[in-house]
């Protein structure tokens, strides 16, 4: 492939990005109440004013790493509004039940008043990604502590105590685990540690490892699939909940795991990320017919029993863009620039909305726009512009180690 290809992609996603980051700045803040406006229809108009703490958290985050990594973004708008967020989220989000113990809520009023508190760790989740990150721009170490002691907590409910969730233990209940769970551990063991020094990192180590570990158990059938649900003891599920397979979630985990394999090894792990979470995990779920990748699958060929399975939605192949140019710039496979490649020329064919700007979220099988909104309460100000973000920055990578000076010859 060519520089100028390289270029031309480059190009393509820095324009998206700013195109992204104009639409949640123009059309997604709450000057009255503070936080964000997430349910936006096609031209930005607010339709539900509920807010989502997963995606308060995200925007925050991705406010601050903008503001904190790309020169062009390092503005005072962004950083504001990074700040009214993280103020919104320190003051509402965290709940206490009747005998003092604490969550945090899926979903407030506009005014900040609990509506929702689910039994899962993700609200904390978001939250810690939201404060760490809003304390590297800020200065300010009490937020750092804060999520350092709330990270504490999810440590010891996922692998101690899981009763401080709330969840019942019914007798018929299976105990199953969820990739999800270490898959998110693992991206917050990235974000604490990140730049912080060699004992910062060192005191997540053994997390970290305890992630990978968790992760790796949901690679099943000798090798040849990922499950999104293993039971506690990493064995498969009986019935349609064991065969159950995401694709964007397996090769979301397999940059997760590209990212630990280069700080801490071992190298076949990131072989084991490339074959088993994202090479494989693709083929298995791209449309033969129609293009753009499958949101569920089930393994034995069935069909799967979530009724959206056949859509295309927008993240799944925001989290295959990542992964195979990842993985391309660490091994210099050409093959994953292919994938790349076929990945990109269906999202910015379907998802981009060049009329009103941002993405479009839910397709059809056929490619088609289904739901026309820009965000509701799982889509925000979060995949798309992390995407874009990382990949324009592997693209930079690319052409500074291989481009400069080498002309419009093969890369």
């Amino acid at each position: 492939m060519s520089v100028q290809q390289l270029e031309q992609f480059r190009e393509t996603i820095r324009n998206q990005l700013d195109r992204t980051v104009d639409f949640w700045l123009k059309y997604s803040h709450d000057t009255q109440y503070g936080g964000f406006f997430t349910c936006l229809g096609r031209d930005g108009q607010v339709y539900d004013e509920l807010k989502y703490v997963w995606l308060q958290g995200r925007q925050v985050w991705m406010y601050c790493r903008l503001y904190r990594t790309v020169p062009r973004f390092h503005r005072e708008d962004i950083l504001q509004a990074a700040k009214a967020g993280g103020a919104f989220l320190r003051k509402h989000a965290r709940v206490s039940n009747s005998s003092g113990q604490w969550k945090c809520a899926f979903c407030l009023t506009r005014d900040g008043r609990a509506v929702k508190v689910q039994r899962t760790i993700f609200s904390e989740c978001f939250y810690i990604l939201a404060l760490d990150e809003l304390s590297r721009v800020t200065g300010d170490k009490d937020m750092q502590v804060e999520a350092e002691q709330v990270m504490a907590q999810l440590v010891h409910w996922v692998q101690v105590d899981p009763s401080g969730l709330g969840r019942p233990t019914l007798p018929g209940d299976t105990p199953t685990s969820s990739m999800a769970v270490p898959m998110m551990l693992l991206c917050l063991v990235q974000q604490l540690s990140e730049a912080r020094g060699p004992q910062e990192a060192l005191k997540y180590q053994s997390v970290g490892q305890w992630c990978v570990q968790q992760i790796l158990r949901h690679v099943q059938r000798g090798g040849t699939a990922v499950l999104e649900s293993v039971s506690a003891d990493g064995q498969e599920l009986k019935g349609c909940q064991g065969r159950l397979q995401n694709p964007g979630h397996a090769l979301e985990a397999g940059w997760f795991l590209l990212q630990h394999a280069a700080q801490w090894g071992p190298q076949d792990l990131q072989d084991t990320a490339i074959t088993q979470f994202i090479k494989q995990p693709f083929h298995r779920g791209w449309d033969k017919e129609h293009g753009g990748l499958f949101y569920f699958l089930d393994v034995d060929g069935l069909c799967p029993t979530q009724l959206e399975w056949s859509m295309k939605l927008w993240w799944p192949h925001c989290e295959a863009l990542v992964a195979f140019l990842m993985a391309y710039t660490q091994t210099r496979r050409p093959e994953l620039l292919e994938s790349f490649t076929q990945v990109y020329n269906y999202t910015f064919k379907h998802f981009p909305d060049e009329q009103s700007g941002e993405w479009f979220g839910y397709l059809a099988q056929d490619g088609k726009v289904a739901l026309d909104f820009k965000g509701g309460p799982f889509k925000g100000f979060f995949h798309v512009p992390r995407c874009l973000l990382m990949c324009e920055n592997l693209l930079d990578q690319l052409l500074q180690e291989d481009g400069a000076g080498a002309g419009p010859g093969p890369i």
